[in-house]
């Protein structure tokens, strides 16, 4: 067995025992390498195998860190944030930096069903699992439907409780459209990855009482979560 085969095996059995829990910064590659009696080189070439099997990552400036298991998060009819990272056992949050209410682009008008220009409610921040960033969102609402929703974002800890708050009872997730981006700078900074990695960005259409009443874009960092679908029934017809 070659030295950075050595080297990977070691340092994937203590990720495996709890030595390295996730999140945790491996010591530095000086370090390393003084401990495994080899050259830089070598664990450079280990922790890049180990990096590709999704065990660690780097971040520029910072080192490299143990990588978080991937939350599963289901796509469903009632897509709830907090109540879905809560079920993986997981804490949940968020922060929000940026509550306005402004007239609706183009499309936000299109996916709302709004005449152009008409007012609507934007939330942007970051969702948190276990107090790490794991996705940006930007979530737009119809201000003439929901006109009390910025002072109930700002009042309560997730979405589904602040449009209760509004007498949204029960929401429904109509539709979402999953596609491949690149973080940029400005998303890798507030997700802590570096940029040029990869992301899902989802687009979630939901109803209420026979109106459009969010549009959810979220940009998922891609190494932490799994979307999951729920199977088709047999019985439903397949268009």
């Amino acid at each position: 067995m070659s030295l950075w085969q050595s080297i990977a095996d070691q340092l994937r059995g203590e990720i495996a025992g709890g030595k390295w829990p996730s999140g945790t910064r491996l010591p530095p590659e000086a370090e390393l390498a003084a401990r495994f009696g080899v050259n830089r080189h070598t664990v450079r070439h280990a922790t890049r195998v180990l990096a590709d099997e999704g065990l660690l990552y780097s971040r520029r400036g910072a080192g490299v860190f143990v990588a978080a298991n991937p939350v599963d998060y289901p796509l469903s009819e009632r897509v709830r944030f907090h109540r879905n990272i809560e079920l993986s056992g997981k804490v949940p949050g968020r922060t929000i930096d940026a509550i306005m209410t402004r007239p609706a682009g183009d499309a936000e008008a299109m996916a709302l069903g709004l005449s152009p220009g008409a007012m609507v409610h934007v939330a942007e921040g970051v969702s948190l699992v276990d107090f790490k960033p794991v996705a940006l969102f930007r979530s737009t609402y119809p201000a003439d439907l929901l006109p009390d929703l910025p002072a109930a974002l700002r009042r309560e800890d997730s979405v589904t409780r602040a449009l209760a708050a509004c007498g949204v009872d029960d929401y429904r997730r109509l539709s979402t459209r999953i596609s491949a981006r690149i973080a940029d700078a400005v998303q890798a900074g507030k997700l802590q990855i570096e940029p040029g990695d990869a992301l899902l960005r989802t687009e979630g259409l939901s109803r209420w009482q026979g109106r459009m009443i969010e549009r959810a874009l979220t940009w998922w960092a891609a190494e932490r979560v799994t979307l999951t679908l729920p199977h088709l029934d047999e019985a439903d017809p397949v268009t």
